[in-house]
C-alpha cells in the first residue's frame, strides 16, 4: 500500500518538523512521544499497514538519518514550572541513574532525505574533503560510509558559510570526525568576513542554524586559533543558533592557558536573540583546555539535558582576571560560562570526575552584573575537585549571579 520511498520522505519531513518542536524552548514540552504520534500519525499509519499490505514493493532500507534515533534522544523532562520532588514513574530519567542512550543506526544511504551525502557506501569514499565541501554547501548532510563505524580524519576544518540558512550534520550514529589531535573540526562564525559577512549585525543574526546529531567529534584541537577569542577544539560557533543532539565528544583540546578562552569540545558566542544553546543526550569525555574542559561561552545561555560529562579538565593557571605573574585560566572543569544576563540549566545529567586547577571543578558560572541564574535539576554532580575555590555548600561549583543556584531533585557531592 503506497510507495515506500514516499513514506520515508514523508516520515523524514514529519520527523524534522517534530524535532524542531521538541528542541525549541522557551516553553518546554511534556512528552515527545505524544507530539510525534500526533504530528506523524499519517506516516505512522503507513508504516503500520503499508509494507505488510503490499506484496509488490520491498520494505524500505534503514536510513542513516533515522528519525527514531533522533527522537529517542530528545526526551524533555517535566515542565520546569512543576518542579516535582521526584520524577514520575513514567520518566526515563532518575537522579540516580545514567541518562538513556540511543542505539546507533545502520549506515545505509540517506540520499533520499539529505541535501548532501558524504560517501558512496564505503569507508574509503568518506573523506575530509567531502565533509568540508558538504558543510560549505549547507543544508542537511548525511553519510553513506558502509554498515560499520567509520572515523574520518579531517585534513582541514569544515567551515559553515554564513549564506546557509541551516546546516544539519547527521552521522547516523556511526560516524566519527577526528581532528587528528592537530586541528579544530567544525567552525561557524557569522562575524568572520572570510565566511561571508551577510549582515551589519553579525553578532545577532538568525542564520545559519547549525545542528549536529548522532555523530562523534574526537581529538579536535584549536590551540593557537585565536580569532574571536579562540577555544572550541571540536566546534567553534559564534552567531546563528547551535543545537547538539545525541553527539559524543572525546579527547578534544584547546589552549592550555588564558583567562577567558575555553571549551575543549564547544565554544559558543553571540547566539541569535540570546537563545540558549541546547545540548541533549550527549557525552563529553577527556576534554582539556585552559577553561571549560567540555563547554565554554561568554554571554550565552545553555540548556543541557540528559547528558554526561566525565574526565574533563580545566588546566589554566591564575583564574580570571589572571593573577599577577600568571597566564590565567583554570576554571570550569566541565562547563565554563561568563557574561552578564544569561542562564544555565543542567537537567537530567551526570557530571562526574572532572577537575579544575582554579575554581569550579564541575561548573564555573559568573554573571558580572549578577542577573544570571543557574538551575540544576534531576542531576548528579559528584567527585569534581577544584584546587582553588568553590561556592560554599555547592561542591564542584563556583557561582556568582542572582541569588543562589537553584538545585532541584539533584545531588551534589
Amino acid at each position: 500500500m503506497g510507495d515506500p520511498g514516499k513514506f520515508l520522505t514523508d516520515l523524514y519531513k514529519c520527523h524534522s518538523g517534530t524535532r524542531d518542536l521538541l528542541t525549541s524552548r522557551p516553553m518546554r514540552l511534556a512528552r515527545p512521544a505524544a507530539i510525534f504520534a500526533l504530528a506523524c500519525a499519517p506516516a505512522l499509519a503507513l508504516a503500520a499497514c503499508g509494507p505488510a499490505a503490499s506484496t509488490s514493493a520491498p520494505a524500505p532500507a534503514t536510513s542513516a538519518a533515522t528519525p527514531a534515533a533522533t527522537l529517542a534522544g530528545t526526551t524533555p523532562s517535566q515542565s520546569a514550572s512543576a518542579h516535582p520532588t521526584h520524577p514520575p514513574a513514567t520518566s526515563s530519567r532518575s537522579p540516580h541513574s545514567e541518562p538513556v542512550r540511543t542505539t546507533p543506526q545502520a549506515s545505509t544511504p540517506a540520499a533520499i532525505h539529505a541535501d548532501h551525502v558524504v560517501g558512496h557506501g564505503t569507508p574509503g569514499s568518506c573523506t575530509s574533503q567531502a565533509v568540508v565541501q558538504a558543510v560549505a554547501a549547507g543544508g542537511v548532510i548525511a553519510f553513506s560510509c558502509g554498515p560499520r563505524p567509520v572515523t574520518i580524519v579531517m585534513t582541514a576544518t569544515a567551515k559553515v558559510r554564513n549564506t546557509s540558512a541551516r546546516v544539519v550534520l547527521d552521522g547516523g550514529g556511526l560516524v566519527t570526525l577526528s581532528g587528528g589531535g592537530v586541528r579544530r573540526i567544525l567552525y561557524m562564525d557569522t562575524c568572520d568576513p572570510a565566511q561571508t559577512w551577510t549582515t551589519s549585525h553579525c553578532q545577532d543574526q538568525a542564520t545559519p542554524a547549525l545542528t549536529v546529531e548522532n555523530i562523534t567529534f574526537a581529538d579536535g584541537n584549536s590551540t593557537g586559533q585565536v580569532y574571536d577569542g579562540g577555544g572550541g577544539g571540536a566546534i567553534f560557533d559564534r552567531g546563528g543558533q547551535l543545537t547538539v543532539i545525541d553527539a559524543r565528544f572525546t579527547g578534544n583540546r584547546c589552549d592550555s592557558t588564558g583567562p577567558d578562552l575555553g571549551g575543549a569540545a564547544i565554544r559558543a558566542l553571540s547566539q541569535y536573540a540570546s537563545r540558549a544553546v541546547e545540548v541533549t543526550g550527549s557525552t563529553f569525555t577527556g576534554g582539556v583546555c585552559s577553561n571549560g574542559g567540555a563547554l565554554s561561552s561568554i554571554g550565552v545561555s545553555w540548556v543541557v539535558q540528559d547528558s554526561t560529562f566525565t574526565g574533563n579538565r580545566a588546566i589554566g593557571d591564575g583564574a580570571n582576571p589572571a593573577q599577577a605573574g600568571t597566564p590565567g585560566g583554570g576554571s570550569g572543569g566541565a562547563i565554563y560560562t561568563d557574561g552578564d544576563d544569561y542562564t544555565v540549566t543542567v537537567d537530567g545529567s551526570v557530571i562526574t570526575g572532572n577537575s579544575a586547577r582554579e575554581g569550579g571543578g564541575a561548573l564555573f558560572f559568573v554573571s558580572d552584573d549578577k542577573t544570571g541564574t543557574l538551575t540544576i535539576e534531576h542531576s548528579q554532580l559528584r567527585g569534581n575537585p577544584n584546587a582553588g575555590f568553590q561556592t560554599a555548600g555547592y561542591p564542584g561549583i563556583f557561582f556568582l549571579g542572582q541569588g543562589h543556584p537553584v538545585v532541584l531533585s539533584s545531588s551534589l557531592s
